[in-house]
């Protein structure tokens, strides 16, 4: 407990836990040592880091009260986990049946005011577990360091360990995004297709629905080109037949005779009809 004339403090030191992201508190206890009423405040140096509860009260003699002091969550640890900041405690003599409220500044006119500085330290919320005693009394500098190299390998292995399940998760991660870009694209391919196919279906349910298909119209070009050109031709092949005179060398002796005398009966016949 602090020598002070008016309050005594307990402890001297303000130790906070330290945990990242986490809150932690410390108590203070005043206790008055005098049979006056005594009142107090506490400041510091860091206002948006700490939280004090009270920060102001009247203490009565011979009685004590106990502080709170809350450091709020840290994103990031001190260097060497050393912290700067600081707590002042000022304590003056108050008129009998003064509270809190009646704390004000013009309190400590004409008055001496005791004033305390605590320290802030801080030491690790989880320390690590305490190494039994005499483990290393006793063992040789090689015993040491094949424990210190299993060590390493056994923090070594519990690395890997926990690296695995991150590399295989990650593997696999990557295999899903792949088979479901795949799945998207032969989603879209089959879509396609579909459309394409559905175009098709129409095209042939309009070509077979009305009309003429190419073949037949092609054909009935061809026969009414040809059909022109055949009746000429077949025109022209009766003219000409029709047109020549039987040749008598074609005909036998007999019928050579035969046919000569007919010529000239007929011959005969047109020259009675004249006379």
């Amino acid at each position: 407990m602090s020598t002070g004339d008016l309050l005594g403090i307990q402890p001297t030191e303000l130790k906070f836990p330290f945990e990242l992201k986490k809150q932690s508190s410390c108590s203070l206890q005043l206790t008055n040592k005098t049979d006056k009423h005594v009142a107090f405040k506490v400041k510091t140096t860091n206002l948006k880091k700490y939280c004090v509860r009270p920060n102001a009260g009247v203490v009565l003699p011979g009685s004590t009260c106990d502080v709170t002091v809350t450091m709020q969550a840290q994103k990031e640890a001190p260097p060497d986990m050393q912290c700067k900041d600081k707590f002042l405690l000022q304590s003056v003599v108050a008129p009998d049946g003064s509270t809190t409220k009646d704390i004000t500044p013009e309190m400590e006119d004409g008055k001496v005011v005791e004033e305390f500085k605590l320290r802030v330290i801080y030491f690790p919320a989880n320390p690590p577990s305490p190494v039994p005693e005499g483990s290393d009394e006793g063992s040789s500098p090689r015993a040491v360091a094949e424990n210190g190299t299993q060590n390493s390998s056994l923090f070594d292995a519990v690395s890997r360990s926990l690296e695995e399940p991150k590399e295989k998760s990650s593997e696999a991660w990557s295999m899903i995004s792949k088979l479901t870009e795949e799945k998207t694209a032969a989603l879209q391919q089959n879509q396609k297709l579909r459309q394409e196919l559905e175009l098709v279906r129409k095209e042939i349910s309009k070509s077979s629905g009305g009309g003429f298909s190419l073949v037949f119209v092609v054909l009935f070009g061809l026969l009414g080109i040809l059909l022109p050109v055949l009746g000429v031709v077949a025109g022209m092949v009766l003219v000409v037949a029709f047109s020549k005179p039987f040749p008598c060398a074609r005909l036998g002796p007999e019928d050579k005779a035969d046919a000569c005398d007919l010529h000239d009966r007929d011959d005969d016949e047109d020259d009675g009809s004249v006379d």
